[in-house]
């Protein structure tokens, strides 16, 4: 079997000598204006001197480093072939189970990491930063965990998603300065307002796929940006919006005791400014995980159902009578209105905004986030918000090559698991033996 296996699948000696006569050309092509010519000074004047055995040596490197690179490819490909026929029949026969295994893993990953966020803030009272940083991560989950409905679920690429992210920090900012509403108040009005301007983009771009919506989507943010910078009266334009309402915690507010009973007043214990950034932290934590459950839940439904079936193939969808338009405008307006709340947040957070929180750079960051983590995998946005927001954290020591370091891991990760760092999530829907679905 592994003598069939070799003969079939791997490349013949000819195959490999040609292949490497083709990189060696490329090499000579290149090789000729950036190492086999160069200038030198003689007397006072450049002129040109060949450097042809260093050229050929080049040449020579790259024949001999491709043929043993393509052997070595070849050998590999071969092994890992005879070890999966090997081991078909063992694999059919436990495939099912296998699946099954690894939920109680993942489980087990899952309740880690919340033991984790509940109590990082009791080791790290004391450091504003790694609550900062653990407080920016979670904002990033809940915006993972969002767009992971359209992008992950639904199979619709949005490129526009900080649109929803701004709309929803905006419509706090103005409720809070100019009518006195408060976080609370604001909070589901903004997720509604979101929502809306989901179902605005989805509309038009219904007939969409592909490519040409992931053009709209990103037309959609950028106008939104454009709004914002230039529409004064509203919002500021390039100047924001400033002393936004900080969230209370059941109207007691955190700040030093004063006339008003505060938080440290009620509770009769010794203001400290780190009681807000714990407050904050907690609160993004509670929202992250309000929307994991929701987005859990929606999956088993049916319109997840429906999402996830739309994704596979909307042809067949249309043809079993799936209306194609309400499930694709539910999921733009549940994933805009899981922006909107972020972007509460973020504006009660930060006590202003502007439109260059809301850059293009946001969205991608956002996207990179769905599908470094994992295409519809709720864990997998968690690791891929860690690894996207630690990664340039831990490069500012290496500022001059924080991008460069940011991109290179960015590419192996996705060279090592190039479905995601999750590329496995638990089925919606599971069949026992006897045919009843659980």
């Amino acid at each position: 079997m592994a003598t069939l296996v070799l003969a079939t699948h791997t490349i013949s000696p000819a195959a490999r000598f040609k292949d490497a006569v083709a990189v060696a050309f490329i090499a000579l092509l290149l090789g000729i204006p950036m190492i086999g010519l160069t200038t030198v000074d003689r007397g006072g004047a450049l002129q040109i001197a060949t450097r042809w055995p260093t050229l050929f040596a080049f040449v020579a490197v790259a024949f001999a480093g491709r043929l043993v690179l393509r052997y070595g490819i070849d050998r590999f490909k071969a092994h890992q072939l005879t070890r999966e026929r090997s081991t078909a029949a063992t694999a059919a026969a436990t495939l099912a189970d296998s699946g099954r295994a690894s939920s109680p893993l993942l489980t087990w990953v899952g309740w880690a990491a919340l033991g984790v966020a509940l109590t990082l803030p009791i080791f790290f009272a004391d450091n504003r930063y790694v609550v900062d940083t653990a407080t920016t991560v979670l904002i990033y989950v809940m915006l993972g965990w969002g767009l992971n409905v359209v992008v992950g679920l639904a199979g619709l690429l949005d490129l526009g998603y900080v649109a929803f992210y701004a709309v929803g920090a905006y419509t706090y900012g103005i409720l809070g300065t100019q009518f006195g509403w408060s976080f609370w108040e604001a909070l589901p009005v903004a997720g509604g307002m979101a929502a809306t301007f989901g179902v605005i983009l989805g509309w038009p771009t219904l007939r969409l796929r592909g490519d040409y919506l992931a053009i709209v989507t990103l037309g959609f943010g950028e106008i939104v940006r454009v709004i914002l910078v230039n529409w004064t009266e509203l919002s500021g334009g390039p100047n924001g919006i400033a002393s936004i309402p900080r969230p209370t915690f059941f109207g007691l507010e955190l700040k030093p005791p004063g006339d008003d009973p505060t938080f440290a007043s009620f509770f009769a214990i010794e203001y400290s400014p780190s009681h807000r950034i714990i407050f904050l932290y907690y609160l993004i934590l509670a929202l992250a995980l309000i929307t994991n459950v929701f987005v859990s839940r929606m999956r088993k439904l049916p319109i997840g159902r429906a999402w996830e079936a739309m994704r596979e193939d909307e042809i067949a969808c249309k043809a079993m009578g799936i209306n194609a338009r309400n499930v694709k405008l539910s999921a733009f307006a549940i994933g805009a209105m899981l922006g909107g709340f972020a972007g509460v947040f973020f504006a009660a957070r930060m006590g202003f905004i502007s439109p260059e929180s809301f850059t293009f750079s946001e969205s991608a960051i956002i996207l990179a986030i769905v599908v470094l983590g994992g295409m519809g995998s709720q864990l997998g946005v968690v690791l891929a918000a860690l690894v996207l927001v630690l990664l340039p954290e831990l490069g500012r020591d290496f500022a001059e090559y924080r991008m460069l370091l940011f991109g290179a891991a960015m590419v192996m990760i996705m060279v090592w698991r190039p479905g995601g760092i999750l590329s496995h999530r638990e089925p919606t829907m599971r069949y026992v033996a006897d045919g009843e679905s659980r």
